[in-house]
């Protein structure tokens, strides 16, 4: 007996636009329309291009609970676009290519006979007793010529070889649903106010606290619905995130996220 067909997740959307996490390569804007779906693929159209893809299903994450910034279906590995459709992302190692091996040298001939012979085997261990001591040297004076090196590094250290860090000890006490008029009521007044547009049409929002040594970033498709994704310090790392419903945080999206 077959069981009854269950819905695709994404049929609830309707006509609501969406966006992919993480975006998929090679394709700038990052806004999509649910079109329809079969057993194994999902169709969507790009709102900016119009590009049509089909979606394979085993791809698909969760789709977020809440649409403020803007709603997010995520992707359960990075999906790039080329050739027409879509496919996972391989990264390329380079490998390392080989040392090429010294030419081994012919072993010397036997000597003939007699006292010759004698003669030879007497000269021959006494070189590999030479050899045997000059390796061994030669491994002695690099290992103490090593540590004396490693010993000079560790004591020229000051503090302008060390990298302090700010860390935030505690949240900002903001979430997903807080604008730009909730950050004013918790945190105050920010010391600079300015946004940016990437190549996506997203907006995002940047309000400087130095006081706090965080820069805290709003972003939304239009400027007035820009919400709360996290903060930044003055290195431009993320030190506070929102959590997405099943789909980690705005941690990754942050730390890609260029000055402005």
């Amino acid at each position: 007996m077959s069981l009854p067909p269950i819905p695709p997740p994404l049929e609830g959307l309707g006509k609501r636009p969406f966006s992919f996490y993480p975006p998929v390569l090679g394709v700038e804007h990052n806004e999509w329309v649910f079109q329809k779906a079969t057993w194994s693929e999902i169709h969507v159209v790009n709102t900016k291009t119009g590009m049509e893809v089909w979606v394979p299903r085993r791809f698909l994450g969760e789709v977020s609970r809440i649409d403020e910034p803007v709603m997010i279906v995520g992707l359960k590995r990075e999906l790039e676009y080329k050739a027409g459709a879509l496919w996972p992302h391989q990264r390329r190692v380079v490998e390392i290519p080989k040392a090429v091996n010294d030419i081994l040298r012919p072993l010397p001939t036997e000597p003939r006979s007699g006292h010759a012979g004698m003669a030879g085997i007497r000269l021959e261990d006494g070189a590999e007793s030479r050899i045997g001591k000059l390796i061994a040297a030669v491994l002695v004076v690099g290992i103490a010529v090593t540590f004396l090196a490693v010993s000079l590094f560790q004591r020229r250290q000051d503090s302008r070889n060390v990298t302090y860090v700010p860390i935030l000890q505690q949240s900002l006490g903001l979430s997903a649903q807080d604008d730009y008029y909730a950050v004013v009521r918790k945190l105050g007044e920010p010391k600079d106010d300015r946004w940016r547009s990437d190549t996506g049409e997203l907006q995002y929002r940047l309000l400087h606290y130095p006081q706090r040594g965080v820069y805290v970033i709003l972003m939304g498709v239009e400027r007035d619905k820009a919400r709360y994704i996290g903060a930044l310090d003055g290195n431009w790392k993320a030190v506070d995130a929102v959590e997405l419903p099943n789909a980690g945080n705005t941690r990754s999206m942050l730390n890609r996220l260029g000055r402005f």
